[in-house]
């Protein structure tokens, strides 16, 4: 996180009040940026803009990596390229593991230079979810989740107490053992944050994951997608990831799913659609009535399928609906009230009951 001395954007620092006026601590504010392209930007693209602001440096990020995002309607079409600055990284253990050995290695190497190896740590939050080794093997039975956990723990006893160490030995990681669930279940009930609130200062979650499904997430309107290894392991390391500035698709939802269609079904017309259109490296946002009435696990489900539509993401904006699921899954009321407060203070939000909700998508971007 780029410091307020140096960021030439310190101007657009904020308080941040909730909606009883408490103090919620601070925020960049890109509407300070006093700049009217703002109102034209899609949602997913006023998450890249205001990382750009937050991590501005004049040397990974520059004021005129700034400028081309601020000018998404015309630069998304002349392929430029910008850096991104995630806020986390979420990793499975088949290649969390490497990491973690890689992170291991540098601080024995630290260690034999006659340095301080503790000084060896992730430098954004990252959660590594032990769920891609784990196997099945006792089914049928009432003590099955029990037999199949000591079979796991058995076999790969020494991996697991490696990653016990990490658990402790890094700062900055969360390490979620076995038996907790699949990865994007976890980061959807639990590790995302949606907002973060890190040392006072808030700004949107943001997520590269060594899974192509990573994109689940969108569903709870978390800016996510799936990355190599190497690419993982550089953003652990506080290193911007270079990636084309994306055009957008909007895709406009109406009406409601009548009874006895499923989220499959829903999903499945979607990918069809979308594949048809040509999403290939693009953004899709959804948008329209119809999202007031699509619960978040149909949004998860149409998330999770970007790799299959061919989409970067496909993206839900914060709304009702996800502040009703962040309740529901054990957000405390003070974190889903310093969210919506941030959202709302930074265009974030989408509140259907506002006529200016749908001007986003309608300027500047493509539509199915």
């Amino acid at each position: 996180m780029a410091t307020t001395s140096r960021n030439p954007f310190s101007f657009t620092l904020r308080n941040l009040l909730d909606r009883e006026g408490g103090d919620c601590g601070s925020y960049y504010s890109i509407p300070a940026l006093g700049d009217q392209r703002i109102d034209k930007l899609p949602y997913t693209i006023r998450v890249l803009l205001e990382s750009a602001v937050r991590n501005c440096d004049e040397f990974q990020i520059t004021k005129d990596d700034v400028e081309k995002i601020m000018g998404w309607e015309k630069t998304s079409l002349e392929q430029v390229e910008i850096p991104f600055k995630p806020s986390r990284v979420i990793l499975q253990d088949f290649t969390g593991v490497p990491v973690l050995v890689d992170f291991a290695s540098m601080r024995d190497a630290v260690s034999e230079l006659g340095g301080d190896p503790d000084k060896i740590n992730p430098m954004v939050p990252a959660d590594l979810v032990i769920d891609h080794s784990v196997t099945a093997n006792v089914v049928r039975s009432d003590n099955a989740v029990q037999a199949n956990m000591e079979l796991e723990f058995e076999r790969n006893n020494e991996r697991f107490a490696f990653l016990k160490w990490g658990s402790s030995a890094f700062h900055n990681m969360l390490i979620i053992p076995p038996g907790s669930g699949i990865v994007h279940q976890v980061n959807l009930e639990y590790l995302a944050r949606v907002i973060f609130n890190r040392d006072g200062l808030s700004y949107p979650d943001s997520v590269l994951g060594t899974d192509s499904h990573t994109t689940m997430v969108n569903g709870l309107g978390v800016v996510g997608w799936g990355v190599g290894g190497i690419d993982a392991e550089a953003a652990m390391l506080g290193e911007p990831m270079s990636m084309v500035l994306p055009g957008v698709v909007g895709f406009k939802l109406h009406g409601t799913l009548r009874n006895g269609v499923t989220a499959t079904d829903l999903v499945l017309t979607v990918t069809q659609m979308l594949r048809k259109h040509g999403v290939v490296g693009k953004f899709v946002e959804f948008y329209g009535r119809g999202m007031g009435k699509l619960a978040l696990a149909d949004r998860a489900t149409i998330a999770n399928m970007a790799p299959e539509y061919g989409a970067t993401v496909g993206f839900f904006p914060v709304d009702h609906i996800t502040l009703e699921y962040l309740k529901m899954t054990g957000r405390e009321d003070k974190t889903v009230s310093t969210i919506e407060a941030y959202l709302r203070a930074n265009k974030m939000f989408v509140d259907y009951n506002e006529s200016s909700v749908f001007i986003v998508l309608r300027i500047g971007s493509e539509r199915c």
